[in-house]
């Protein structure tokens, strides 16, 4: 086997995650997809095997250092702001038994994520196209899952905004963070409150063999979210709730 690959397999033991065979030629067909369309248009800075293998491929599938029982259970799992389709993609390949979600806000985004879905032959996971603040809204996707999970790179009050509407109650929120966020957490306290959540606990590790620090940001969602969240597109990142 390439050396490549014996290597992303060690970084998943770490982790407890064992492949199959289809699994791993999936993570190949992935890769390969993501090569070909990144030639022309901007899915990732990163696309280098090995790079794409650890800080695209195991960190997401780092998940299951914060939800142990990933491959045991039916999760419902929305990925906001899903970009080139991580964390969602790399957990729907590893732990088919996933009832998956893709949302981004780039048409564009979606007809990739549209053909890896079909290329990989993928069950029971759709890429929808549009912004959370309006998929949030009562009698489309709020309160219908029991992960939100997201890569997106905005302050965890923001990102809290966007996500916790999906999140049914007794449901996560889990964001995925690349450096230590204590102030952040501090400002993003009131908003986290008021939007129906509360502050559980932060998984800080090293993606396997590396010195690449990561942090599983995770929120339990105990009430529900009050109607007139997410507000409208913009607002949450220019002005984040505060009491």
């Amino acid at each position: 086997m390439d050396k490549h690959l014996i290597s992303f397999q060690e970084d998943l033991y770490k982790f407890h995650i064992q492949l199959k065979e289809r699994q791993i030629q999936q993570f190949l067909q992935y890769y390969d997809l993501l090569k070909e369309w990144n030639s022309f248009m901007n899915l990732t800075a990163i696309i280098d095997f090995d790079e794409v293998l650890k800080k695209h491929f195991v960190d997401s599938l780092s998940l299951i250092n914060a939800v142990p029982d990933l491959n045991e259970k039916s999760y419902t799992l929305i990925d906001v702001g899903t970009g080139a389709g991580f964390p969602g993609i790399p957990l729907k390949i590893a732990f088919p038994n996933l009832k998956i979600t893709l949302l981004d806000s780039l048409n564009k985004r979606i007809q990739f994520l549209d053909e890896v879905i079909s290329v990989l032959n993928l069950e029971n996971i759709s890429a929808n196209h549009g912004r959370a603040e309006d998929y949030a809204k009562p009698g489309k996707l709020r309160e219908s899952f029991d992960l939100c999970v997201s890569r997106a790179v905005a302050n965890l009050a923001t990102l809290s905004e966007y996500c916790l509407p999906f999140v049914k109650k007794d449901g996560y929120f889990i964001s995925y963070k690349s450096e230590k966020i204590i102030e952040e957490y501090k400002d993003a306290r009131d908003a986290i409150d008021i939007l129906g959540g509360r502050y559980e606990s932060q998984i800080e590790f090293h993606l396997p063999n590396s010195d690449i620090y990561r942090n599983l940001f995770i929120i339990k969602k105990e009430n529900n979210t009050p109607v007139k969240f997410p507000r409208k597109a913009g607002v949450p990142s220019k002005d984040p709730i505060t009491k």
